[in-house]
């Protein structure tokens, strides 16, 4: 019997990007075939791969759950699909689920790789569910409070989301800084204040800073309270940003830490895992459908190679892929 066929997206060399066809193993007891519907571009992470700037020091640490081949390339890469199970166990086909692999357009896992979407979750929308467990993990590891000054610093997906979740606490005085005027709409759409980096406040509680720039961080030490944590979300591939660590940082007793979704909070761990993390994030996008806001693009799965040179070199925000049979 001739085994189904796929297409997916490889990275070819730094800046180059092509559709290869792929044969698909038979599915074996315990296995799903899905056929895709979307995925997404999370456009930091991805931008780095696209650029070849991953450091060699943190190729396996950055290696994406079903990622094929290797960095700087040829490389499949990515980590937000959503697709209908088209074989596997009884009760599985028809279901619509998320999964953390590369754009292909069809593809074969274990069962427990895939979450299938919570009632009332648009699969349109549920290409946001990684960027929403790394905006959970990064709320957890921030450790809002009630009633406090919190500044996010970079209206990026990421840096947009951790701002809604930290809205959701009551009290909170949330503001949303970037230096693009025109993400106050998107801000007013999440139910966050916006500044720009200009008007942005001072004397924070709590700063996340997710714009992936030197000039952000810079920023958040400045915009911070005493005693004040700054949560760094960004990451900056092979670029070491310079920081003002001298002058005050040390008398105002500032606590600088970074934050990874590829390990929970310590506190979370002895109760959560990945799967659980995941489930909850599909259940945040089904309670919020105006997260849609976060997807201002959408392009057709064959024209992937050019609209990833666009994507990486812009600064949209959720970019989805979108399959067609």
């Amino acid at each position: 019997m001739t085994q189904p066929r796929s297409q997916a997206f490889w990275i070819t060399a730094p800046g180059t990007g092509e559709i290869r066809n792929e044969t698909l193993p038979a599915v074996a007891p315990g296995q799903l075939r899905v056929r895709t519907l979307y995925s997404a571009v999370s456009r930091g992470t991805e931008s780095l791969v696209w650029h070849g700037r991953v450091p060699a020091s943190q190729h396996q640490r950055m290696r994406a759950p079903f990622q094929a081949g290797d960095f700087p390339g040829p490389v499949k890469y990515g980590y937000s699909n959503v697709g209908i199970v088209e074989a596997g166990p009884a009760g599985w086909e028809g279901q619509t689920v998320f999964c953390l692999y590369p754009h292909q357009t069809r593809y074969v896992v274990e069962t427990p790789a895939v979450h299938p979407l919570p009632d009332g979750l648009d699969p349109a929308l549920a290409v946001l569910a990684a960027n929403t467990e790394t905006a959970l993990n990064a709320t957890w590891d921030a450790l809002p409070r009630p009633g406090e000054r919190i500044l996010v610093v970079g209206a990026g997906v990421v840096g947009s989301l951790t701002a809604a979740l930290c809205a959701g606490i009551p009290g909170t005085q949330v503001s949303l800084v970037d230096s693009n005027p025109q993400r106050a709409a998107l801000a007013q759409a999440l139910g966050v204040d916006f500044a720009t980096p200009d008007s942005a406040p001072g004397h924070a509680d709590r700063i996340i800073h997710a714009s992936g720039s030197e000039a952000g961080l810079r920023l958040a030490l400045d915009r911070a309270a005493d005693e004040a944590s700054i949560i760094e979300l960004s990451w900056y591939g092979a670029h070491a940003p310079a920081l003002p660590l001298g002058e005050d940082f040390h008398s105002r007793r500032l606590t600088l830490r970074s934050s990874q979704v590829g390990q929970l909070n310590p506190d979370m761990r002895p109760r959560w895992d990945h799967a659980r993390r995941l489930d909850t994030a599909l259940r945040l996008l089904a309670d919020h459908p105006h997260w849609a806001a976060l997807i201002d693009a959408e392009s057709a799965f064959a024209a992937l190679p050019d609209t990833m040179a666009r994507i990486a070199n812009g600064t949209g925000l959720c970019h989805r892929i979108r399959y067609q049979e």
